[in-house]
């Protein structure tokens, strides 16, 4: 592995006193974490640019977001956490991917993230998420990475693992990883999701693309490392919303189904991108001149409808998104999760959702003129942030849509859905 160039990470483990306590975190209200996250927006903004050439979050905005306890969002009341709903999730990560849609992204993870925690083991839970001194509550940053699985050799006490993993967004920040990994020599339909701290792991610098270059979201290198028992969990069970956290919890946050979740956290980055598009364009249309006149462009019909209908795009995506998690955790029942039918409408409505951000998007940038695509115009960011982001597994129209098709004529599927 000579070819491999090891990347340092920046060090997570916050002192003890950059922790919240039990007290204020239960002062802390939705309305209240949603003002905090909004008020970041413009330092998000002015640092984007930086964010893009540093390929990272900077530590300046990553400490500004810890710093409005939003990372506590989904751990359970039981460890002193907030355990606030999806709808006050997406308001308060909305702010920072209209700011910036790398570090966006990057926080909706992380966040969404201590929620995959509260699936595994109580045991690790109570590891990981028990108060400290001075009642400080801690919470984690870790990368959720699946693909391609690695190796899980079983071993007394739990398993020795092995593998490179792509997509690593968080990793920047991190203090533990999560990885799947599926059993040697065990049964193929059992994938396990582990979790291991962050110096165990060699980050691979690989994150060289045309756009959500600020997400950091390089590869994960692990080479025979033990794993105990406790720290691991069956991903099959956090899919289908029957893992730990369903069985530990009475709220129904914790008992739904793990991919739409997932899926709405990586489109809220997408509505903030076309949210901010839009009203980049607003700003510009008033400026703009017509070229040949002395006519503003805010003044062409044209350009009124398409900064109309982009923003009438974002706002739909965005109910697109708040409709699918809301379903998503009210179809969370004990006694049945959703049938196909509804897996595979929530699945092409999330894709649809982001689709409708790119193409956005994508019209207010076609109407936006050469200077657009300018390094210091930050339209031509959003544009190259879209594309990609709107590349992820979980976007995949066409199959999304072959999957409700089938279910709407009792054809039964032929993929694995939501």
């Amino acid at each position: 592995m000579t070819d491999l160039k090891p990347l340092t990470v920046q060090p997570f483990i916050p002192a003890n006193d950059d922790f919240m306590t039990r007290a204020a975190l239960a002062a802390l209200t939705p309305a209240e974490l949603i003002r905090r996250t909004t008020a970041l927006k413009p330092l998000l903004a002015a640092h984007a640019a930086e964010c893009e050439r540093v390929r990272h979050p900077l530590v300046e905005t990553w400490n500004a977001i810890r710093a409005t306890g939003c990372f506590y969002h989904f751990i359970p009341k039981k460890y002193g956490g907030l355990e606030f709903d999806a709808d006050s999730f997406i308001d308060a990560m909305l702010p920072l991917s209209e700011g910036c849609p790398s570090t966006g992204w990057v926080a909706a993870f992380c966040v969404e993230h201590n929620w995959m925690l509260t699936q595994f083991p109580e045991r690790f839970q109570d590891e990981i998420f028990g108060t400290r001194a001075g009642d400080r509550v801690p919470y984690v940053i870790a990368p959720g990475v699946t693909a391609p699985p690695g190796k899980a050799v079983p071993v007394d006490g739990g398993y020795r693992i092995s593998g490179r993993w792509k997509w690593g967004t968080g990793v920047m920040h991190s203090d533990w990883v999560l990885v799947a990994c599926a059993i040697v020599d065990g049964p193929a339909n059992v994938v396990l999701f582990c979790a291991l701290p962050t110096r165990e792991v060699t980050v691979i610098d690989t994150w060289h693309i045309d756009g959500m270059e600020g997400t950091g979201s390089h590869d994960l290198l692990i080479d025979d490392i033990f794993v105990p028992d406790y720290r691991t969990m069956d991903m099959t069970e956090m899919r289908n919303g029957t893992a730990h956290g369903a069985r530990l919890y009475d709220n129904p946050l914790y008992r739904q189904p793990m991919i739409p979740f997932l899926g709405v956290t990586a489109a809220i980055s997408g509505v903030g991108a076309a949210r901010a598009a839009v009203a980049q364009f607003r700003k510009q249309l008033a400026e703009r001149v017509v070229h040949g006149t002395d006519m503003k462009q805010a003044e062409k019909p044209a350009a009124q409808m398409r900064l109309a209908n982009a923003n009438v795009m974002a706002r739909t995506a965005e109910l697109l998104l708040r409709d699918a998690v809301n379903t998503n955790i009210a179809l969370a029942r004990p006694e049945g999760r959703a049938d196909f039918t509804q897996r595979s409408h929530m699945r092409l409505q999330i894709a649809q959702a982001m689709e409708l951000c790119r193409q956005a998007i994508m019209m207010i940038a076609e109407a936006s003129g050469a200077s657009a695509h300018l390094r210091s115009n930050p339209m031509q960011r959003y544009l190259r942030d879209v594309n990609v982001m709107s590349n992820h597994i979980v976007y995949d129209k066409d199959g999304a849509a072959e999957l409700h098709g089938r279910a709407l004529i009792g054809l039964p599927p032929n993929a694995l859905t939501f």
